[in-house]
């Protein structure tokens, strides 16, 4: 039967925030003139706290147009588990309760390349997107998808999951935790700021974790 303790899941949000890279400047002739090169563009990457596996992961190369986020969810739950839902690029309505349905439109769901065609619940600002699966990994629990069409204001969608063992769990002081990592970039839609789109992304973000979490922990009590 699932716990409802408040420390059987707890759910971290990490705003990634840029890193100002150092420049120089060089005089120029007063006899010369030329245009100043186009700014470089910063690395953004997730928290200190991410198992190194995880850092490539969840790092991103961030236009001056764009944001990016992350938010860091525990399960107590295994990660066979949590992956065995994670992992199904053709049910995603499994846990996000904003997704009302989905079909695959390519492939089966488990190739990169696969296409899935979801429609969203009516209340937001979407009603559907066409979605490509990225990355699969079964052996390092990575999975990543873009968004590359549809009816929506998410341009230049991508989010990359990966799984986590707890320490705690790998050296045997707990039957089975997992650290999920879910971390996005996206375009900031015309009209909107910076701010406003990673509030808006990162809410739907903490309520799949947390039904995630619960769907898991529920599914690992259960299990015999």
């Amino acid at each position: 039967m699932h716990s409802n303790s408040p420390d059987s899941s707890s759910l971290v949000l990490q705003r990634i925030n840029p890193t100002s890279p150092s420049t120089s400047s060089a005089a120029l002739s007063t006899s010369c003139k030329q245009a100043p090169p186009p700014p470089p563009h910063p690395y953004y990457y997730c928290p200190s706290q991410l198992p190194e596996s995880a850092v490539p992961y969840h790092t991103y190369l961030v236009g001056p147009n764009q944001c990016c986020s992350a938010v860091i969810q525990e399960i107590s739950a295994p990660v066979s588990t949590v992956w065995s839902v994670v992992r199904r690029f053709d049910n995603p309505q499994a846990y996000k309760h904003f997704v009302k349905s989905c079909h695959l439109v390519l492939g089966d769901g488990n190739r990169v390349g696969n296409l899935r065609e979801v429609q969203v619940v009516s209340g937001l600002p979407a009603a559907n997107s066409t979605e490509r699966l990225e990355i699969l990994d079964d052996e390092r629990h990575v999975i990543s998808f873009s968004v590359v069409g549809g009816d929506h204001r998410l341009f230049n969608y991508r989010s990359v999951t990966t799984l986590h063992q707890e320490e705690a769990a790998e050296e045997g002081g707990s039957d089975g935790r997992t650290v999920v990592v879910e971390s996005y970039i996206v375009d900031i839609p015309i009209g909107n700021t910076k701010e406003e789109t990673c509030v808006f992304v990162d809410t739907i973000v903490k309520c799949n974790l947390q039904s995630l979490a619960k769907l898991t922990e529920d599914l690992a009590h259960t299990k015999p």
